[in-house]
């Protein structure tokens, strides 16, 4: 072992958890968020366009985009704690073997992904909320969103995976030189004193700089630079493996599925009201927002995941402990922060964006009632990570659909209808009433489950 590897291990095994995660956190949250700033770059540029038509197209897209990073998160969570775990274990091959078959299949999903949405693309948007008003245009935005899936399987499945062995300086690079192509290209494609394409020309940019991040971490990776290695000799086509992946991954992914779904039938609810469009843009808008205050949580989680996930390998129960109490109390406060944030300066973020005063109306309300019990989010994606590292995946599958899936989908479908707008603005917080309750109520068993493992 290299003095390179010597140290990346230390950081695991050795350094105090609440400073590994921090170390690891940083990068991992500056990545993330350079990550967002595609999607932020687009809407504030596609603002620019003075549509708020374009606006709305762009956020009946955001279904997809979610759906695609949830496929991404099977693979790339599981196998990132799946080597963690191998790693801690003094399994190098397994780790080895571990991401190099997943990265593999990772390429074919993507191929897959990419022909499935050309072919059906039409129908998925509509299924979100699309009007035929925004159909032309959300069209255009999806199809190199389609193309992208062809770079970012394969690029989250090796950024992960240089989150496990705590190489988390590359991931920052790629994705940070990705993020700046992006501000860069989106302007030249977009307007016309550039190639003028529009909203496709935000999309275009966009697909281009995310297949620069995936060339960076391809090199990383086939250069040998890092502890796994990905080699041909080591892909392999284990079931067993692949299971234990998906197990792990599902829960993860299920957060972003039913974030799509939430996020659809939202649209859908708004579809059938006076000012559809306004409100599906200025919707569009906040859920772009939010999705800040999303990576900057999972930036955190992911420097808390490799330490906790080499701990409980290593069967250190003790350092195990201090990662897990770490980790609660730093979502807590993390989450506390965005929503204060958010809520306060509610109005001038939606400003960014758009001037339409009925936008920002419903923009400000909207953001408001979608944050202001946001640290149901942070706990719930905390402990969901938790039982997938300690085996247990099914309840953290349980975990991870309860906010946006089984508490949400039911008051979006009844109380806009009972209610009007109103009904929307309320869906969230009764959701993360609830989330909060069933959270604090799995606590116990959670320490219980752990112990347990740790122990056979």
């Amino acid at each position: 072992m290299n003095a390179q590897d010597k140290f990346q291990v230390s950081i695991l095994e050795e350094m105090k958890p609440s400073k590994a995660i921090v170390k690891l956190a940083v990068p991992a949250t500056v990545a993330l968020l350079a990550k967002a700033f595609y999607n932020i770059v687009d809407t504030g540029y596609i603002g620019m366009l003075g549509s708020d038509t374009a606006l709305a197209a762009v956020g009946v897209t955001l279904p997809l985009l979610l759906i695609m990073v949830s496929v991404e998160n099977i693979f790339a969570a599981g196998a990132a704690v799946l080597a963690g775990r191998q790693l801690g274990a003094k399994d190098r091959d397994g780790a080895n073997e571990t991401v190099t078959t997943i990265i593999g299949i990772s390429i074919i999903v993507g191929i897959f992904l990419c022909i499935f949405g050309l072919i059906f693309m039409e129908c998925l948007l509509k299924s979100f909320g699309a009007s035929d008003s925004v159909l032309p245009q959300a069209k255009e935005y999806a199809f190199w969103m389609f193309i992208a899936a062809l770079a970012n399987l394969p690029a989250q499945s090796m950024n992960c995976a240089a989150r496990a062995e705590s190489s988390v300086k590359i991931s920052s690079v790629a994705v940070i030189t990705g993020a700046v192509m992006n501000v860069i290209l989106d302007p030249i494609f977009m307007f016309d004193w550039g190639f003028g394409m529009g909203v496709e020309g935000a999309s275009l940019a966009t697909t281009i700089s995310q297949f620069a991040t995936f060339f960076i971490l391809s090199w990383y990776y086939l250069s040998g630079r890092s502890i796994i290695k990905v080699k041909l000799k080591y892909f392999h086509l284990s079931l067993k493996m692949i299971k234990m992946v998906m197990a792990i991954g599902i829960p993860t992914a299920v957060i972003q599925i039913c974030l799509a779904v939430a996020t659809s039938l939202t649209n859908i609810a708004a579809k059938g009201m006076a000012d559809a469009d306004l409100i599906i843009a200025a919707y569009g808008v906040v859920q772009r927002l939010i999705l800040i205050g999303c990576y900057v949580v999972m930036g955190f989680m992911q420097g808390y995941q490799p330490v906790a996930s080499y701990s409980f390998g290593a069967g250190k129960k003790e350092r195990f402990n201090e990662s897990v109490h770490f980790a609660v109390c730093s979502s807590i406060v993390l989450t506390v922060f965005v929503a204060l944030t958010y809520i306060l300066l509610s109005k001038p973020l939606i400003m960014l964006f758009n001037r339409n005063p009925a936008v920002i109306d419903y923009g400000v309300r909207l953001l408001i009632s979608q944050t202001i019990l946001y640290p149901a989010f942070g706990i719930c994606y905390m402990m969901t990570i938790t039982f997938q590292t300690i085996g247990s995946s099914k309840y953290g599958l349980f975990l991870s659909a309860i906010r946006q899936g089984i508490f949400y989908i039911p008051f979006i479908l009844i109380l806009p209808k009972l209610m009007g707008i109103t009904g929307i603005y309320f869906a969230q917080p009764a959701a993360d009433i609830l989330t909060i309750i069933i959270c604090l109520i799995s606590i116990k068993p959670m320490k219980k489950i752990a112990l347990k493992n740790m122990s056979l």
